[in-house]
């Protein structure tokens, strides 16, 4: 088999920025002179060919129209590569890497999102350990077919499914943790991959990119207090189509009626409305206690174990699609993605 064609793609964020030794001052990194400044990409059995955003971006800046352009690039190169590396910040990474793995439909290649939370050129740098690991992942090949076969996030040692992941972190090396979805591979001394949780389906149909999101969704984070003004105030919202509402626990809320009361009116009215929980992990049982259990009765619907992050864009991907209001809580309450159990 020929080596792997790899393509690496620069959004923005930290690292791809190099430190001047000399002022300290950080400029953008020269992605064109990549096998110079990290010479141990050589050692790797692939080959590396990068493209950048025209203007690369902070990643508090991404939005879908950003997320269409990944997809784009992917799409135009899906048959010239074997795999694709998506250099990003780490700040919105999840929703990014959640949003491209809903996007991209029948994928069957790897395309691992990384970053870093020092510059590439900084003495102390994660970047490229992220970096030369991410390729690595992505070459992975046996018997002339990709091991990856999904969107990923790598970051400091370890593999997550992309989809199942959310950003603990602003400090360590460790930013990233995936609360309710194993570790993919993690990268020791060996690159130990745990086959037994990896995507394994195979598709008939050549990849379809859908990119249609509608951004008129909302999250209401419940608190103790959370008053009826400011609750009608996010219902209300002019043409707000879905909201995700993190609940307590294991998808508790308030019993006040006025609460109640204001959810199924609003669903009635068309709004989707999504129970997630506020806790790192664990999963949304609604009729558990008494207190998730009028919120099954009006038409809630389960978020099950998914993350925020993903959460919002299936609720973007889904609203985006016009998903018939018969059919939508079928389809959300449906893993798609490997996004919930």
């Amino acid at each position: 088999m020929q080596k792997p064609n790899i393509l690496l793609i620069y959004t923005g964020g930290t690292i791809g920025m190099m430190k001047d030794a000399d002022t300290g001052a950080l400029r953008a990194f020269d992605f064109d002179s990549l096998l110079d400044k990290i010479p141990e990409l050589k050692l790797l059995d692939c080959d590396i060919q990068t493209v950048s955003f025209d203007k690369p971006i902070d990643s508090s800046n991404m939005n879908p129209t950003y997320w269409e352009a990944i997809a784009r690039i992917i799409e135009s190169k899906y048959n010239a590569f074997d795999g694709f590396v998506v250099l990003h910040g780490s700040d919105t990474m999840s929703y990014s890497a959640s949003a491209l793995s809903f996007m991209l439909e029948n994928l069957e290649k790897p395309i691992i999102f990384t970053g870093s939370q020092l510059p590439i050129g900084d003495l102390r740098t994660d970047a490229k350990e992220n970096l030369i690991t991410s390729i690595q992942v992505a070459s992975l090949h046996k018997d002339g077919e990709p091991i990856i076969r999904e969107v990923c996030l790598y970051f400091e040692y370890k593999l997550y499914r992309g989809n199942r992941t959310t950003k603990i972190n602003a400090e360590h090396f460790e930013a990233f943790d995936s609360p309710n979805y194993p570790t993919l591979a993690e990268s020791g001394v060996h690159l130990k991959v745990n086959q037994e949780f990896l995507r394994r389906e195979t598709f008939k149909e050549d990849l379809i990119v859908r990119t249609a999101m509608d951004t008129n969704i909302g999250i209401l984070k419940l608190f103790p207090g959370i008053s009826k003004p400011f609750v009608e105030a996010v219902i209300g919202s002019q043409n707000l189509k879905g909201l995700i509402i993190e609940t307590y626990g294991s998808g508790n809320a308030t019993t006040e009626e006025w609460f109640i009361k204001s959810l199924k009116n609003a669903i009635k009215n068309g709004l989707y409305v999504i129970n997630v929980t506020q806790c790192p992990g664990g999963s949304v049982t609604m009729g558990q206690y008494e207190t998730s259990s009028q919120l099954k009765s009006i038409g809630v619907i389960s978020g099950k174990d998914i993350t925020t992050e993903a959460a919002v864009v299936k609720l973007m991907y889904l609203v985006g699609y016009n998903i018939k209001p018969e059919e939508f809580r079928f389809y959300f309450e449906k893993s798609l993605r490997g996004e919930m159990s």
